[in-house]
């Protein structure tokens, strides 16, 4: 009777084995299920059953994911084969909450008599690369090399994926170049490891070879590779992955389609991201997302919303609903439309799919109010977002910086930094950039010693940005001294230092750097020669300016508003007003009121009524409110003696004035900055402020009469001296002048 059971279990086994297996293989496999299975065969078969039936229900509780149910069933088998081991250290290995006990259980080997394969070493140098641990993964792969595997692919390609995930390039090209058989799964891993890790094209050079070696890539390969054109953004090698893609004549999944869809996408190559898009019988999300990410990359808003209604549509049949990446994308893609039209529904849209804490749509959405000069509304959402990033706190230190908000976006530079996040390069940059706006050369060193200390002196943006705030405060030593311990600065670094040199008055010191920028290959762009036209009229270099503005010419630059501010103030400073009146009118900026008014201020300056007349006509058509205008204008009918004019003038601005807001001035005294503007009087320290004025009136009062006395003096030695017109002599001499102020 024994022996009839047995024969029955015999006959029962492989039947149960390959249902254990077939359900492991099953898309989804059901714990439920195989439980069931499991206490099935503890009813109907003898319990000391073979380890081939228990394998697989080790094999089949893995893929459910209960690594408990496995442990039990592993535990109790009466014998357990290298199998066995192999197929818990490979579940283990796979989830980072068990690799520990996937290194234990090799340690158990040894005590059950058994030696490790290629197997148990694949999956343990998969535990490592779980686990994240360099020194382990290295010390498994002595054990390999002990144990005399190497050389097995399987082995090798696991060490691959290991080194990979460690950043290890050299180390991946290493073992690489040892396989001797070389298949498409080891191609792919160390062509993937090269493009993961930022070396984009030498992982386009490891394709080229595979394809020389003549192994037709697979889906996966051209995936990878495509993504690797899109990064680098090189349209012309993506077309030609494309074409291989079409000859290899490999059935086309969904993945592959989005790879083409994502390149075609990162190369601004939008009408091919849609062919291939309308191409795809079921688009996913991620397709979506591409598509939108193209036209959000390109700018174009209007297309964005177009596929973004098309999108909505279909979610509202449940067929695919908008995620995060989703709003994100659109967002960006119209920040620069009017936000009341699309921007806060886009906002509204978002809070309606509960997406408003996300801070990855946070920051598109406060990116977009910035754009629209709407920090009101950025700084409340960001109020509203829990969980912050430091990508949400640079998002507002950059954008109050651009907006001119200097204080704002320092005091949340301090907020963040106090939040006990640690500060990037672009909120680094952005605290930078506001310090030298506002003048503050104390606060920028103290941001220099911080950027020294983490590290981001050698970034390019934090060191043009400290190369900007010490020349605009004034510091041209500084900035120098940043600037040369720059590599290899780029153009926007060398066009900062000329333009500090020259802002400056060291005009001959910004030619001396502009020559060297050209000789080390730099081309000049229209800010190099703003910086250069300025600094010639600062210093009345009028034929060196003429000769920069032929060069611009030259190097295909068309000339801007700051171009031709710079010649009309160069050429009218020198007394070429009529020059200066014809350039104007010849360019396309004549209705620039500000060139008009240097215009007018020059002419008040050499007393040339006529062309001062016509300048300040053509400035108040241009804005008739201005009253720097009527300033001007009064400062030139008094340097032609037209009084009752000037006291026209002066009413005039007078009026005007009551109407303006006031300016705002500052002092930064003692790390304490104070505003002030004309007949405040709402300081603090309002009465110790004109107690000082009226005693330095005083001793001004003082110098005025010592300054008398000293003038009549000389006017008798003058005098004595026999010279006619000796008053005029006297006051037309210039050391005589400084012997006085002396």
């Amino acid at each position: 009777m024994a022996s009839a059971s047995h024969s029955l279990f015999f006959s029962c086994e492989a039947p149960l084995a390959s249902l254990a297996t077939l359900l492991s293989k099953s898309i989804s496999p059901n714990i439920s299920k195989a439980r069931q299975l499991h206490a099935f065969i503890l009813t109907s078969t003898p319990p000391c059953s073979s380890p081939f039936l228990n394998n697989n229900l080790l094999l089949l509780y893995s893929k459910c994911g209960s690594f408990s149910d496995a442990r039990k069933l592993f535990d109790r088998m009466p014998t357990r084969s290298l199998v066995s081991y192999n197929t818990m250290i490979s579940s283990y290995s796979r989830d980072s909450r068990h690799t520990v006990a996937a290194f234990n259980l090799f340690r158990h080997l040894s005590v059950a008599g058994l030696n490790p394969n290629a197997s148990t070493f694949s999956s343990l140098i998969l535990a490592a690369h779980t686990f994240r641990g360099l020194s382990t993964g290295a010390a498994i792969h002595s054990l390999v090399i002990g144990s005399g595997f190497l050389n097995n692919v399987c082995v090798q390609t696991a060490l691959l994926g290991f080194y990979s995930e460690c950043g290890r390039l050299k180390d991946v090209d290493f073992i690489f170049s040892e396989m001797v058989d070389k298949d498409v799964i080891a191609w792919n891993s160390v062509i993937f490891s090269h493009v993961k890790n930022g070396s984009v094209e030498q992982g386009l050079r490891l394709f080229s070879s595979m394809i020389g070696d003549d192994l037709l890539p697979s889906n996966w390969t051209f995936s990878i590779v495509l993504s690797a054109c899109g990064q680098v953004g090189d349209l012309i090698k993506g077309r030609l992955v494309h074409g291989l893609v079409i000859k290899s004549e490999c059935p086309h999944d969904l993945r592959l389609h989005n790879a083409l869809l994502d390149m075609y996408s990162s190369c601004g190559d939008n009408g091919s991201a849609i062919s291939v898009f309308e191409r795809i019988e079921k688009p996913d999300l991620v397709s979506w997302n591409s598509v939108l990410a193209g036209y959000s990359d390109a700018g174009d808003g209007q297309m964005a919303m177009r596929v973004f209604v098309q999108l909505q549509e279909m979610s509202r049949y449940g067929a695919l609903v908008p995620d995060e990446y989703t709003f994100a994308a659109v967002v960006t893609a119209t920040a620069a439309l009017p936000s009341i039209c699309y921007g806060k529904a886009f906002h509204g849209q978002v809070t309606k799919a509960g997406l408003e804490d996300s801070v990855f749509v946070g920051n598109t959405l406060i990116g977009m109010y910035f754009k629209n000069d709407e920090p009101h509304s950025a700084r409340k959402l960001f109020n509203s977002i829990p969980e912050k990033d430091v990508v949400l706190w640079t998002e507002m230190i950059v954008g109050h910086s651009r907006l001119g908000e200097g204080e704002l976006a320092l005091r949340y530079f301090y907020y963040m930094l106090d939040g006990g996040y640690k500060a990037d390069s672009f909120a680094f940059s952005g605290a930078l950039n506001s310090s030298a706006d506002l003048a503050a050369l104390q606060l920028g060193e103290t941001m220099h010693s911080m950027v020294v200390k983490t590290g981001y002196e050698v970034n390019f943006c934090v060191s043009g940005s400290l190369v900007d705030m010490y020349a605009k405060n004034g510091d041209l030593e500084g900035a120098h001294s940043v600037f040369r311990m720059i590599m290899k600065p780029d153009l926007k670094c060398w066009n900062i230092m000329i333009g500090g040199f020259g802002n400056h008055g060291h005009a001959m010191q910004a030619f001396e750097l502009f020559n060297e920028m050209v000789r080390q290959g730099l081309q000049p762009d229209h800010v190099t020669y703003v910086s250069l036209l300025s600094a010639c009229g600062h210093c009345g270099f009028v034929e060196r300016g003429r000769f920069y503005w032929f060069c611009m010419t030259c190097d295909g630059i068309m000339p801007g508003i700051k171009h031709y501010t710079c010649m009309v103030s160069m050429l009218s400073r020198a007394g070429l007003l009529l020059e200066t009146e014809e350039l104007i009118m010849k360019s396309q900026f004549e209705c620039s009121p500000e060139m008009w008014r240097i215009l007018l201020s020059s002419c008040a300056n050499f007393r040339n009524f006529d062309i001062g007349i016509r300048a300040a006509e053509r400035a108040l058509i241009l804005e008739p409110e201005d009253s720097s205008t009527y300033i001007l204008l009064s400062n030139l009918y008094a340097s032609v003696g037209r009084w009752d004019e000037v006291a026209k003038m002066r009413k005039k601005i007078r009026e005007l004035m009551l109407e303006k807001e006031p300016g705002l001035s500052w002092i930064e005294i003692k790390n304490r900055t104070h505003a002030f503007s004309a007949d405040g009087e709402s300081h603090t320290q309002i009465d110790d402020c004109r107690n000082e004025l009226m005693r330095l009136q005083g001793n001004l009062k003082e110098l005025g009469t010592c300054e008398q006395f000293l003038f009549d003096i000389l006017l008798d030695w003058v005098k004595e001296q026999g010279s006619s017109n000796s008053k005029n002599v006297m006051e037309n001499n210039l050391d005589v002048h400084m012997l006085i102020f002396d």
